[in-house]
């Protein structure tokens, strides 16, 4: 696991689209859905004619997380769903997820810590199944 300056990482040895995959299911475990879903790639693509690897940013959302959130601060849907991106790096994929930490040090809000907290455990567990193989997908 590797810690970024807002984010939360892992490499696998794997291709994008089976990375993708495994970390689907492995948010799924930790009860978040994918509210949504930007194919970069494709996009730059289409609009500008660019071509690059795949990279995929994919939104996602643990709605009693988010309940818990938006009852704290109606302002934090400025920050959600939590973005995971997927992309090709040398000969695996890199598998990223937003540090839910800043949610709290963003609001300055002392009851948003926990649930941050929480969400960033959940990523964590997600991120380290992927890593570690074990996602069902």
């Amino acid at each position: 696991m590797r810690d970024l300056k807002y984010g939360l990482g892992i490499e696998v040895a794997m291709p994008p689209a089976a990375a993708e995959a495994a970390i689907r299911a492995s948010l799924a475990e930790e009860g978040f859905g994918i509210l949504t879903e930007i194919d970069v790639a494709a996009t730059l693509s289409d609009k500008l004619g660019v071509e690059r690897a795949p990279y995929k940013i994919l939104g996602a959302c643990n709605p009693a997380l988010a309940n818990r959130a938006l009852g704290v601060d109606e302002h934090i849907g400025l920050l959600l769903p939590c973005n995971v991106i997927v992309y090709e790096k040398g000969d695996g994929t890199a598998v990223e997820a937003m540090e839910p930490a800043l949610m709290g040090s963003l609001t300055g809000q002392d009851d948003m810590e926990p649930i941050a907290a929480e969400a960033r455990e959940r990523l964590i567990r997600a991120l380290r199944r992927v890593e570690g193989g074990s996602a069902s997908g």
